[in-house]
């Protein structure tokens, strides 16, 4: 019944409408068709909605900071991170520049002198006050080797961005993963308060044994699907060749002449 609901409603998405605008196929009242969309169901597997769209485009474009990576063929290396913070930001568009205000306002310290344990900082150093900007997670990353990049790198994801560069910088300086292995690498995540430590799914499935020694040794261990979007750069120093690696875990792509 599951599987037949999804199907209904993917084809009430594509095709119903006001039927005095809209043109609705015959199709959608006839057995043939029913047998058709019942026969591609996997009695033991959950067919995933997206699998389902078919000609509906599914919208990829994130609500979140923006990662880019770019350098040129004269190695001006370029790392950006950006963000509206929320929605459309401050929802106020610069006359004739057609682009939003952001709302990082947000990032201030919300109640001075409140810090508890949920995560909420009221320190005084990210107090509001005239002239001064407020505190971000946000590290675009160039990581230099004898004055040459190595590494560009980045992530989108609030307060999970600054140890998402560090894991990406940790897995190809320290570790010497090739890119796509380091960008690929589960995460994990804490950020003092709460005091917990935040670790992807995948990490939990193939390491089961390494949650369980961090559990016993007193980390409140919770599970996360994903963590960042590291889209990144590597240039091998002996060779000059470029390496690009979308993050897999959110929409882009690697691309370069």
């Amino acid at each position: 019944m599951i599987e037949a609901m999804k199907r209904a409603y993917r084809d009430r998405a594509c095709y119903l409408g006001d039927p005095d605008v809209v043109s609705i196929p015959d199709k959608l009242t006839r057995k043939d068709y029913a047998r058709q969309l019942a026969s591609a169901i996997d009695r033991r597997h959950a067919t995933p909605s997206t699998q389902l769209a078919g000609e509906i485009r599914i919208s990829t474009e994130p609500d979140h900071t923006t990662q880019l990576s770019v350098i040129d063929r004269d190695r001006m290396a370029v790392s950006l991170t950006y963000t509206l913070e929320s929605e459309y930001g401050s929802r106020v568009v610069v006359p004739e520049g057609g682009f939003l205000l952001n709302d990082e306002m947000n990032d201030f310290a919300w109640l001075p002198g409140v810090t508890d344990a949920t995560g909420r900082i009221g320190t005084p150093p990210n107090q509001v006050a005239p002239r001064k900007r407020m505190l971000s997670s946000m590290c675009p990353t160039i990581i230099l080797r004898e004055g040459r990049p190595l590494l560009i790198t980045g992530s989108p994801g609030g307060r999970t961005i600054i140890n998402t560069v560090l894991g990406m910088v940790v897995n190809v300086v320290d570790f010497h993963m090739d890119l796509r292995a380091a960008v690929d690498a589960p995460r994990l995540h804490h950020q003092w308060l709460p005091d917990r430590v935040k670790i992807e799914a995948t990490l939990a499935r193939a390491h089961p044994e390494t949650v369980a020694a961090l559990r016993r040794m007193g980390h409140r261990v919770e599970e996360d699907e994903s963590q960042g979007d590291a889209h990144s750069i590597w240039i091998d120093p002996a060779t000059g060749d470029l390496v690009g690696a979308a993050d897999k875990r959110e929409d882009g792509r690697a691309a370069g002449d």
